[in-house]
Protein backbone atom coordinates (compact mmCIF):
# COMPACT_ATOMS: atom_id res chain seq x y z
CA UNK A 1 0.00 0.00 0.00
CA UNK A 2 1.61 3.17 -1.02
CA UNK A 3 1.93 5.88 1.71
CA UNK A 4 -0.41 8.70 1.96
CA UNK A 5 0.31 11.89 0.42
CA UNK A 6 0.90 14.65 3.37
CA UNK A 7 -1.08 18.13 2.40
CA UNK A 8 1.49 20.95 1.52
CA UNK A 9 1.76 23.57 4.52
CA UNK A 10 0.10 26.77 2.56
CA UNK A 11 -0.77 25.12 -0.04
CA UNK A 12 -3.42 27.13 -2.48
CA UNK A 13 -6.01 24.88 -3.64
CA UNK A 14 -7.74 25.47 -6.26
CA UNK A 15 -10.78 27.24 -5.49
CA UNK A 16 -14.45 25.82 -6.59
CA UNK A 17 -16.68 27.85 -8.94
CA UNK A 18 -19.07 28.80 -5.90
CA UNK A 19 -15.53 29.84 -3.90
CA UNK A 20 -14.29 32.30 -6.79
CA UNK A 21 -17.41 34.00 -7.26
CA UNK A 22 -17.80 34.47 -3.48
CA UNK A 23 -14.36 35.69 -3.61
CA UNK A 24 -14.43 38.34 -6.65
CA UNK A 25 -18.07 39.46 -4.75
CA UNK A 26 -16.11 40.63 -2.30
CA UNK A 27 -13.56 42.25 -4.27
CA UNK A 28 -15.52 43.89 -6.82
CA UNK A 29 -16.92 45.87 -3.14
CA UNK A 30 -13.64 47.03 -2.24
CA UNK A 31 -13.80 51.01 -2.71
CA UNK A 32 -11.48 53.28 -4.44
CA UNK A 33 -8.67 54.57 -2.69
CA UNK A 34 -8.83 51.48 0.25
CA UNK A 35 -7.25 48.19 0.09
CA UNK A 36 -7.91 44.33 1.44
CA UNK A 37 -5.61 41.54 2.63
CA UNK A 38 -6.09 38.44 1.42
CA UNK A 39 -6.85 36.75 4.42
CA UNK A 40 -9.80 40.20 4.94
CA UNK A 41 -11.24 39.05 1.44
CA UNK A 42 -11.11 35.40 2.34
CA UNK A 43 -12.57 35.67 5.62
CA UNK A 44 -15.41 38.16 4.26
CA UNK A 45 -15.75 35.18 1.38
CA UNK A 46 -16.85 33.33 4.18
CA UNK A 47 -13.68 30.99 3.73
CA UNK A 48 -11.76 32.21 6.30
CA UNK A 49 -7.77 30.68 6.66
CA UNK A 50 -7.58 30.25 3.01
CA UNK A 51 -5.66 33.69 2.06
CA UNK A 52 -4.27 31.55 -0.42
CA UNK A 53 -7.27 30.74 -1.95
CA UNK A 54 -8.08 34.14 -2.52
CA UNK A 55 -4.46 34.61 -4.57
CA UNK A 56 -5.29 31.56 -6.75
CA UNK A 57 -8.65 32.97 -7.99
CA UNK A 58 -6.95 35.91 -8.63
CA UNK A 59 -4.42 34.67 -10.84
CA UNK A 60 -6.90 32.77 -12.76
CA UNK A 61 -9.60 35.56 -13.00
CA UNK A 62 -10.78 36.03 -16.64
CA UNK A 63 -9.76 38.84 -18.98
CA UNK A 64 -12.53 39.87 -20.05
CA UNK A 65 -13.92 40.39 -16.05
CA UNK A 66 -13.53 43.91 -14.57
CA UNK A 67 -11.98 43.45 -11.23
CA UNK A 68 -10.43 45.88 -8.88
CA UNK A 69 -7.60 43.44 -8.21
CA UNK A 70 -5.05 46.09 -7.87
CA UNK A 71 -6.89 46.66 -4.40
CA UNK A 72 -5.84 43.03 -2.69
CA UNK A 73 -2.46 43.13 -1.14
CA UNK A 74 -0.85 41.23 1.71
CA UNK A 75 -1.12 41.34 5.66
CA UNK A 76 1.84 43.41 5.33
CA UNK A 77 0.76 45.64 3.46
CA UNK A 78 2.66 45.17 0.62
CA UNK A 79 2.01 44.20 -2.68
CA UNK A 80 3.02 40.66 -2.95
CA UNK A 81 5.22 39.62 -5.02
CA UNK A 82 4.89 36.85 -8.67
CA UNK A 83 7.04 35.23 -10.37
CA UNK A 84 8.38 36.94 -13.06
CA UNK A 85 10.42 40.30 -13.60
CA UNK A 86 8.08 42.47 -11.03
CA UNK A 87 6.07 44.16 -14.02
CA UNK A 88 3.20 43.32 -12.52
CA UNK A 89 3.95 44.47 -8.98
CA UNK A 90 4.96 47.88 -10.21
CA UNK A 91 1.69 48.23 -12.28
CA UNK A 92 -0.15 47.20 -9.51
CA UNK A 93 1.65 50.43 -6.91
CA UNK A 94 1.32 52.24 -9.51
CA UNK A 95 -2.75 51.63 -9.68
CA UNK A 96 -2.91 52.17 -6.35
CA UNK A 97 -0.62 55.39 -6.22
CA UNK A 98 -3.55 56.66 -8.59
CA UNK A 99 -6.27 56.46 -6.07
CA UNK A 100 -4.21 58.13 -3.85
CA UNK A 101 -2.98 55.49 -1.81
CA UNK A 102 0.10 56.08 -0.12
CA UNK A 103 3.77 53.86 0.10
CA UNK A 104 6.18 54.33 2.40
CA UNK A 105 9.91 54.46 1.99
CA UNK A 106 9.99 50.45 2.44
CA UNK A 107 7.50 49.83 -0.11
CA UNK A 108 4.57 49.51 2.60
CA UNK A 109 0.43 50.83 3.24
CA UNK A 110 -0.33 51.81 6.16
CA UNK A 111 -3.04 49.46 6.83
CA UNK A 112 -4.80 51.47 9.60
CA UNK A 113 -5.43 54.41 7.25
CA UNK A 114 -6.05 52.56 4.52
CA UNK A 115 -7.81 49.01 4.79
CA UNK A 116 -11.32 48.95 3.57
CA UNK A 117 -14.05 48.55 6.18
CA UNK A 118 -17.01 47.23 4.54
CA UNK A 119 -19.59 48.04 7.25
CA UNK A 120 -18.03 51.71 7.83
CA UNK A 121 -20.61 54.48 7.89
CA UNK A 122 -20.89 56.53 4.55
CA UNK A 123 -19.84 60.28 4.68
CA UNK A 124 -22.03 62.99 3.61
CA UNK A 125 -19.87 63.08 0.96
CA UNK A 126 -21.09 59.28 -0.30
CA UNK A 127 -18.35 57.88 0.01
CA UNK A 128 -16.68 55.31 2.69
CA UNK A 129 -14.95 56.67 5.25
Amino acid sequence: MPPKKKAVKGSAARPTADATAKIYAVIQRITEGKVATYGQVAALAGLPRRARMVGAALRNTPADLELPWQRVINAQGTVSRRSGLGVEEGYQRHLLEEEGIVFDARGRIDLERFRWEPDAPVSRRGGRR
